[in-house]
């Protein structure tokens, strides 16, 4: 089914010829010629039946005994086809907001999650005749979608590699807006945007989760210091030789690299140790 335009003329335009109808079967009926009368009156009666207000940001889908006969989107009022029966639509930009979903991501996490789709019809044929309820529709496809796609992807990636969804806020909302857009596509429905608006580890791992993320940061950090303390020693020793300050043997320069480690990648301040002696 696929929207077209239906057959209307000016509403006003055509009150006036209902009215004038009515005039001329009282007209007849003061002139004594009843049957005249009654077929101007039942004419006027059959046109106001095709009579419809169609509101700013409204469609109204014309069905005439069970017949699609197409849809007036101009706001205003207008003759359409008489009998019929006229389905209003909303054609307005409106917010759906998913409850807090709890799924499982891809590595079996148990998380919390929730999404905003702003959506409008874009075919009223469609909302109408290829589902039962577009609205009940786009709440069933939004949290099916958003289950699918969580599921598909870590909550966060400790090894930083591939997409998360903590980490990648912008890139799997236009997966989920991609996969909206082709689920509502049946319905007439256009998604203007998805956004997560919740996401949270589920209560019973939570603490479990929080540990393993400080334990990570802790890692990452040991990493960065223990290269820099590399370089740095690296540094030193090449400078010392370079200005001919000293000359090092194989075991002075361990000596002098397993010192600088120490000072640089220990958690509190060095305590110098003066030595008296040899380095021996």
């Amino acid at each position: 089914m696929t929207e077209k335009k239906a057959w209307n003329m000016n509403g006003f335009l055509a009150l006036l010829g209902i009215l004038l109808l009515g005039i001329a079967g009282g007209y007849m009926v003061y002139r004594h010629q009843i049957l005249l009368a009654i077929s101007l009156i039942f004419v006027a009666f059959i046109l106001i039946t095709g009579i419809t207000v169609v509101q700013p940001n409204n469609a109204a889908v014309v069905i005439f005994f069970g017949k699609y006969i197409g849809t007036i989107r101009d706001n205003g009022i207008y003759l359409t086809v008489p009998l019929s029966t006229r389905k209003k639509v909303s054609l307005r930009v409106r917010n759906f907001n998913s409850a807090k979903l709890k799924v499982n991501d891809v590595e079996g996490n148990p998380i919390e999650i929730a999404a905003v789709v702003v959506f409008k019809v874009i075919d009223s044929a469609k909302a109408v005749f290829d589902v039962d309820n577009y609205e009940e529709f786009v709440e069933i496809q939004s949290e099916t979608a958003l289950r699918h796609v969580a599921t598909k992807y870590p909550y966060d990636n400790f090894a930083e590699e591939g997409l998360s969804l903590r980490g990648n806020a912008e890139e799997i909302a236009n997966e989920l807006s991609l996969e909206l857009q082709a689920r509502l596509q049946l319905a007439g429905v256009e998604v203007l945007e998805a956004r997560l608006t919740h996401l949270a580890y589920s209560t019973e791992i939570a603490s479990a989760m929080l540990q393993r993320q400080q334990a990570s940061a802790i890692l990452a950090a040991r990493k960065m210091i223990v290269e820099g303390a590399v370089g740095m020693a690296q540094m030193a020793i090449e400078q010392l030789e370079n200005e001919g300050v000293v000359q090092l043997d194989d075991e002075r320069k361990v000596q002098m690299i397993n010192n600088l480690m120490v000072a640089i990648v220990s958690d509190r301040s060095a305590q110098p140790v003066i030595n008296t002696g040899t380095l021996y």
